[in-house]
């Protein structure tokens, strides 16, 4: 006698319906970006309390992603799984670092920057847990549920399309921001980690990318993040020159040297992705009977 899988109810399958599901996970853990933010500005200053406002609503936000996953989406959250999640963490966090500290020393090189001394190591304290919040709230939304659930619906190159956009539109929200830093957030960011999580169809690599690129600019080099207010950090770094150069009030994110760096890495990891056949085809494009993930062009 063949066995025969129960009928996804009618109510499941709405829910399971992209956009709906989109909404229903992307809201929550939208007001959990917010309210971290909120919380680390009503305790500025507070080390203590901070760390454990950003801690409690990191882990308030992957209990929702998993939950959902779980309970609405009826899948195995292997996109968080730790082996090998944790070593790509560590990966992300060693090259973000990298990355970023790359595009300094070129400016640097190119005489667009100095270092003029230096700050005390406590400096360093505040950019880890806003760090550690942009990196894991803003991955949980960004690629794990936009790019994640438009790539399920619309194809991995339509996805990391707008998932970068709407990444890079956000930032106009931030207190310098400027429309050409949007834009070079969109390229850069948006493709790097987007295609990181297209390579390893997991979050972590992301996640480290994210945590180390923003903590080396803000506390190492004391840096604009993304035309947030600047902080300073261990290292006293002049800028000086056109701001297609140095990024201008926005900081290096809007500069060509850090673009041209960051989008190179994420189109090397796009690249990689497609030979591992990592790229999902939109469904319009799916054979019923074929496997979720193929290559583009098979």
């Amino acid at each position: 006698m063949t066995d025969h899988a129960e009928p996804t109810p009618l109510w499941l399958r709405i829910l399971q319906f992209p956009p709906i599901k989109l909404f229903l996970l992307g809201y929550p853990l939208f007001y959990c970006i917010g309210y971290s933010n909120a919380f680390q500005d009503l305790t500025k200053g507070l080390h203590l309390p901070s760390a454990f406002a950003v801690a409690g609503m990191v882990a308030l936000a992957m209990w929702i992603y998993v939950g959902f996953g779980r309970l609405i989406e009826r899948r195995e959250i292997s996109d968080l799984a730790f082996n090998p999640g944790l070593r790509e963490l560590g990966i992300g966090m060693v090259v973000g670092s990298g990355l970023y500290t790359l595009g300094v020393l070129v400016l640097i090189l190119l005489g667009y920057g100095r270092i003029e001394g230096m700050n005390p190591v406590v400096v360093m304290i505040p950019a880890l847990y806003q760090a550690c919040s942009a990196g894991f709230l803003e991955e949980l939304l960004f690629r794990g549920a936009l790019y994640r659930i438009v790539e399920e619906w619309l194809g991995s190159w339509i996805s990391v399309i707008v998932s970068s956009v709407v990444f890079g539109a956000v930032h106009l929200t931030n207190p310098d921001a400027t429309l050409t830093g949007a834009i070079f957030i969109s390229i850069e960011a948006g493709l790097l980690l987007a295609a990181a999580y297209m390579l390893t169809r997991r979050l972590w690599l992301g996640i480290g990318f994210h945590i180390a690129w923003n903590y080396t600019q803000s506390a190492v080099f004391g840096g604009v993040v993304s035309g947030s207010i600047a902080q300073p950090g261990l290292f006293k770094t002049v800028f000086t020159g056109p701001d297609l150069v140095t990024g201008g009030g926005f900081g290096l994110e809007a500069s060509l040297i850090p673009c041209l760096i960051a989008t190179t890495t994420g189109a090397f990891l796009a690249y990689k992705a497609v030979q591992r056949g990592n790229v999902v085809l939109p469904f319009w494009s799916q054979p019923n009977d074929s496997p979720k993930i193929a290559l583009a062009n098979a």
